[in-house]
């Protein structure tokens, strides 16, 4: 039994009328995030970047050579406002980690342009911030993990084409 079994059966019994099927499943989704998140926001910090900025660094690298994106495709991507990103860009451009320079497609636009440091960095912390998801995950045997891959992704789909 585990926490959340705990707060299923205390719901069971104070209300006895809730389905609580659903607070299992997702109390235990969230727990996992925030614990595995929190260990790699540990990781993250240890080499110089919180987790927001490395979003930002792992976004560009994900672009591909030359590893670079206009600001409203960085905050699309990232589900951030233009304002959000703006100090996370301040930050990452004072330790040299990106650059900013005008958009050669758009004169009244910018792009933003993953350095080299900013790329050695972002390698480093994507193969670190790993290790800390394998180390979870390898906890649970290969069909299990396979199996659980599955069932999220059937889960998030569902979940994306919800309206409600």
């Amino acid at each position: 039994m585990d926490d959340i079994d705990r707060i299923v059966g205390q719901w069971a019994r104070e209300r006895p009328d809730l389905q609580t099927e659903a607070m299992a499943v997702f109390g235990r989704i969230y727990r996992l995030a925030k614990l595995v998140g929190d260990r790699q926001e540990k990781v993250y910090v240890g080499l110089g970047v919180n987790r927001g900025e490395f979003d930002v660094l792992a976004a560009l690298r994900r672009a591909g050579d030359p590893f670079q994106l206009p600001p409203k495709a960085l905050s699309a991507s990232l589900m951030l406002t233009t304002g959000g990103m703006t100090g996370r860009l301040d930050r990452l451009e004072r330790a040299g980690l990106v650059t900013r320079s005008p958009d050669p497609d758009d004169r009244r636009g910018l792009v933003i342009t993953l350095t080299d440091p900013g790329r050695e960095l972002v390698d480093e912390a994507v193969g670190a911030g790993l290790a800390v998801q394998r180390e979870v995950l390898e906890r649970l045997p290969e069909p299990s993990r396979r199996q659980l891959a599955t069932l999220l992704r059937e889960l998030l789909t569902a979940a994306a084409g919800y309206g409600g």
